[in-house]
């Protein structure tokens, strides 16, 4: 597995929160299904078998992290799909940058940019806690 950080250089607050959200995000847990209730009462009796994933986020975080990729989305498309891409759907840094054209290390300098304008978007979240 490939360790999703540039240059082997510490991941900061708001890029771990990313990444947890992107795992988070990938599994499912912050979308809602209809469950129907044999569904419901077949669950019960058999169990997944499949181990569930402990996250370093919180549902909380996640949703707050989720809120803040949309805004930024919404205010600078380019800079949000970056952001999503990377963190979200799990792209290569190299992958992200073919895709809109440019090259590597602007893709990674606008993934940066993107991360810090979450860091404030969540930064009353964080002094709340």
């Amino acid at each position: 597995m490939m360790i999703r950080k540039p240059a082997g250089r510490p991941l900061g607050d708001t890029e771990y929160l990313l990444e947890q959200w992107g795992w988070w995000r990938m599994d499912g847990k912050g979308v809602r299904g209809y469950t129907s209730p044999t569904l419901a009462l077949m669950r019960q009796v058999m169990p997944e078998s499949g181990a569930s994933k402990n996250y370093c986020i919180t549902d909380d975080w996640a949703l707050a992290i989720d809120n803040a990729v949309a805004r930024l989305a919404h205010r600078d498309q380019q800079m949000g799909d970056i952001i999503w891409l990377y963190y979200g759907a799990k792209w290569a840094m190299v992958r992200v940058g073919r895709h809109y054209g440019i090259s590597e290390g602007k893709a990674r300098e606008l993934a940066r940019a993107g991360a810090a304008w979450i860091d404030c978007s969540v930064d009353s979240m964080r002094s709340a806690a």
